[in-house]
């Protein structure tokens, strides 16, 4: 199941703000404008989480590529490590998007992103519950049709 609302909320808050406010607090000497910016985060992160929750595909695409490019920027392709898909955000951008980098992940990192250990990477792939990828790994549009049957199973539990 993708995260909920607060917890989205919470954690773009915070990593926005270890990511880009911090350092910028640092820069600027404690900068009254700094606490401008983190009060005005505070109010944005809940846009952001509706956007990467309840929005279009496109909306969710757009909004997930604007995050990693201000968080994580750099000049490759961006792969994160199994640990960041545990975090709310890659949670939600699991369930929505996939790998927004990758046709196919190891097993740890596909592990880590259906929040299961590897050898239960590998039982699915040996049941077909998952798919293999011609150039080995595990095929990503796999991992996210499992989320997404994962999570409508969920909420059908929920309303019954």
């Amino acid at each position: 199941m993708p995260p909920s609302h607060p917890d989205l909320v919470a954690h773009l808050t915070q990593v926005i703000g270890a990511r880009l406010l911090d350092p910028l607090e640092i820069l600027l000497d404690g900068d009254s404008a700094v606490a401008t910016l983190r009060r005005r985060v505070e109010r944005h992160a809940g846009e952001l989480a509706d956007r990467l929750i309840d929005g279009s595909r496109p909306q969710v695409v757009a909004t997930a590529a604007r995050l990693v490019a201000a968080l994580y920027p750099g000049d490759q392709a961006f792969d994160p490590p199994p640990d960041w898909w545990r975090t709310p955000l890659g949670q939600v951008v699991a369930h929505r998007v996939g790998h927004p980098a990758a046709a196919s992940v190891s097993y740890p990192v596909a592990g880590a992103m259906l929040g299961i250990t590897r050898q239960g990477v590998h039982d699915l792939l040996n049941r077909g519950r998952l798919a293999r990828h011609p150039d080995g790994g595990v095929a990503t549009t796999s991992i996210r049709t499992r989320l997404q049957r994962r999570a409508a199973a969920e909420r059908k539990t929920q309303h019954d």
